[in-house]
């Protein structure tokens, strides 16, 4: 009797090592990697025109008070023609060095999370989707956060940008300290945990419905018409908390004497609101959904491509 007992707990821990290995599997972190990489390079001018769009007009800090561009096209052009080209992709160093680490962490933990709670994909449900995104979001966002601090001082400051990425770190790091480079880390915690837990179980979701409705397989076109859902459900859903966030990072402070703009978080969420209108926390929502969009097509198309790739 206790022979067999012993067989079984052995056959058991043999599949629980199994399944902890599966879930462990080095290929959806680089992957992620990878994919998130690629999609930021293809639509980075995107994004510094939606942080331009959503910094301008704060009536409580005279260098952002005023309105310079009427929305992204606008945004576009005159970036181009008073800064040149290069101000279009300025911040993409600390982008590139945040994708390589919030994308990386963001995807690999997402799919090794599923995989403890889930063994088969077409076993999972919305609900662990949702939860594994969510926490593989926070975790991988708040890791990452010097590096989207980095990035939006240097989108803000253009062409008039000085000392490139290490030179931005040290003065971050002289004049505000640590909590410089961490810096509303809350807010980009709660933003990752919307934008994750909403895109990557919709993306999911989306793909699986459309699959077994037999209408079309696994194959680009459910990809890219999966991943645009997610794309707009993710900006719906993040906008507020990502102006609010983008205002919070770009606010300088100094380690002693008064601090100016904003108290906190909640302090510039009502501020913009009582000072902008409701519509203001959605600036730069066009951009933000135009990038998510083709931002998630060419990731989840690259990401379903690597997946492929059997080495």
């Amino acid at each position: 009797m206790s022979y067999t007992w012993l067989l079984r707990w052995l056959g058991d821990k043999r599949e629980e090592t199994r399944r902890s290995m599966a879930a462990l599997n080095w290929k959806p972190f680089v992957y992620g990697g990878l994919a998130s990489i690629t999609a930021e390079c293809g639509t980075f001018p995107i994004d510094l025109t939606k942080t331009r769009l959503q910094v301008q007009g704060q009536k409580n800090d005279v260098k952002h008070k005023e309105i310079r561009y009427r929305g992204m096209v606008h945004a576009l052009v005159k970036i181009f023609r008073e800064e040149g080209l290069k101000a279009l992709y300025s911040g993409i160093a600390p982008a590139m060095l945040r994708q390589a680490s919030y994308g990386t962490i963001k995807i690999g933990t997402y799919q090794s999370l599923k995989r403890i709670f889930i063994e088969r994909p077409e076993d999972e449900t919305l609900a662990v989707s949702v939860f594994c995104g969510v926490l593989s979001g926070v975790i991988s966002s708040s890791i990452a956060n010097p590096t989207d601090v980095l990035k939006i001082r240097m989108q803000v400051q253009g062409s008039l940008v000085a000392g490139g990425m290490l030179g931005n770190f040290m003065n971050i790091y002289q004049k505000e300290g640590t909590r410089g480079l961490w810096k509303a880390i809350s807010l980009t915690a709660q933003r990752a945990a919307v934008v994750v837990g909403v895109e990557l179980p919709v993306y999911d979701l989306t793909k699986k419905h459309i699959i077994l409705s037999g209408y079309m397989g696994d194959t680009v076109y459910t990809h890219l018409l999966a991943s645009f859902t997610c794309g707009l459900a993710g900006a719906l859903a993040s906008n507020p908390i990502d102006v609010v966030r983008t205002r919070m990072m770009n606010q300088r402070t100094v380690r002693t004497g008064p601090q100016p703009g904003y108290k906190g978080t909640l302090d510039c969420l009502l501020q913009t609101w009582k000072n902008e209108g409701f519509f203001a926390l959605y600036k730069g929502f066009w951009p933000n959904w135009l990038r998510l969009g083709p931002w998630n097509i060419i990731f989840f198309v690259t990401y379903e491509q690597l997946k492929k790739l059997d080495f």
